[in-house]
């Protein structure tokens, strides 16, 4: 079974039946911190970061989430996203934030959650639309490990791994 390696191959059947059972809603809600980097598409290491999520939900005639990410890199820059997520009436999840193109959309089945996206990406002066393939699969009820492959017209360019844990349930 294709855990993290070879995500880009993945589906999300390959995770039926399996525990513990993924729940974005639930996951995602509380403070969270992760820590990660990103790859080349050689796996270079080209930077590290810390990531601090505050994430909260409404429920009414719709589930609506926000997910507010800020981002700190070892280089001292910091990045803010704000990710608008929606639950869908078929289980499946859409968001938006102001530097993705379109909508992301995404599903669960057992412990993983595959959301796909296209995310406008700041390097040197220019910004490239990368579009992202993130699998996040959930190992224990506060642990989750997140590859994102990046690419460009089909080309892989790059990806970047994540460890997520809540602090504020401990």
């Amino acid at each position: 079974m294709p855990l993290l390696s070879g995500c880009a191959g993945a589906d999300l059947t390959d995770f039926s039946g399996q525990k513990p059972t993924f729940d974005f809603r639930r996951y995602f809600d509380g403070r969270l911190v992760a820590h990660g980097m990103v790859l080349n598409r050689s796996g270079k290491v080209l930077r590290r970061m810390v990531v601090t999520m505050d994430c909260s939900w409404t429920d009414g005639p719709e589930t609506t989430g926000v997910l507010d990410e800020s981002f700190v890199y070892d280089d001292g820059e910091r990045q803010q996203r704000k990710w608008r997520v929606r639950r869908e009436a078929n289980g499946r999840y859409t968001g938006t934030a102001d530097d993705v193109v379109g909508t992301a959309t995404g599903a669960a089945t057992g412990p993983a959650f595959n959301w796909r996206y296209t995310l406008k990406v700041p390097v040197g002066d220019s910004v490239y639309d990368l579009d992202f393939d993130d699998w996040m699969v959930l190992i224990d009820d506060d642990t989750l490990l997140n590859k994102a492959v990046m690419s460009k017209l089909g080309v892989r360019v790059g990806e970047v791994l994540l460890s997520f844990r809540h602090v504020d349930r401990v």
